[in-house]
């Protein structure tokens, strides 16, 4: 019997299922042959025997089942086919699963990298937010010797502050003329004084020029060294531009 060997372009094993139907077709085609061969007069040994029908298998009825067989194994070959394409859609969706997941967790990697440089970048704006206030702090809290030069510098950064011109030296120079550097110097001699109105402090100041420039912040007490500083210097100012014209009385 002829072997199937290619069916619709497909290359296939037959199935045993395939096998036992065509091997039930080669067993009817021999019967057909056999009965086909037994003279019609033979005699049978057993008389009460019947004779047996004969079976006719037609050329036609072989073709049908070969046809069958064909039919199975281009399904066969379809629903392998279908099963492939399944599994190559499968392995695609697994594969654009994975580049997905990928891809998220890059992204949020890369999330948690800018929240740490922003953290970072926050921390070191505090920290140099802190530092200047220290820095502000102790300028604020700045302490100044109680003597001569203290009190120069005391006013001068009061004066800064204020916008009032004026230098260590204009000061100290005036100083030193007007009460060689005592702060509870008082005149008792000038025309101020004979006019009840004397002259007081480092820079000999009368208390209503005193009052009128006293600069805010400092002591209202005209014996005040930084107080009578900054009020003459202030006075110094407006009558005379700085501290530092100032070369005689005032």
């Amino acid at each position: 019997m002829p072997k199937n060997s290619s069916t619709r372009g497909h290359s296939r094993t037959l199935t045993r299922h395939h096998k036992i139907a065509i091997a039930g077709v080669a067993t009817l085609g021999a019967a057909a042959l056999a009965f086909s061969a037994v003279p019609s007069n033979a005699e049978t040994t057993t008389s009460e025997a019947a004779s047996p029908a004969h079976v006719a298998y037609s050329s036609e009825q072989i073709k049908d089942v070969k046809a069958s067989v064909t039919d199975q194994l281009a399904a066969d070959s379809l629903k392998t086919e279908a099963a492939k394409a399944r599994a190559q859609a499968k392995a695609a969706a697994e594969a654009a699963a994975k580049k997905k997941a990928a891809a998220a967790a890059a992204a949020k990697k890369a999330a948690a990298q800018k929240k740490a440089e922003a953290a970072r970048k926050a921390k070191a704006a505090a920290s140099r937010s802190a530092k200047r206030a220290a820095l502000k702090k102790a300028a604020a809290t700045k302490t100044y010797a109680n003597n001569l030069d203290g009190w120069i510098k005391h006013s001068l950064d009061i004066m800064k502050a204020k916008g009032i011109p004026g230098s260590y030296s204009g000061l100290y120079r005036n100083i030193m003329r007007e009460s060689s550097g005592n702060p509870n110097a008082i005149n008792g001699w000038d025309i101020n004084a004979i006019n009840g109105v004397p002259s007081k402090g480092l820079l000999q100041v009368i208390p209503p020029t005193f009052n009128a420039y006293h600069v805010s912040g400092t002591s209202w007490n005209i014996y005040d060294p930084v107080a009578n500083i900054t009020a003459a210097a202030n006075y110094a100012a407006d009558k005379y531009g700085s501290i530092d014209n100032v070369n005689s009385a005032y």
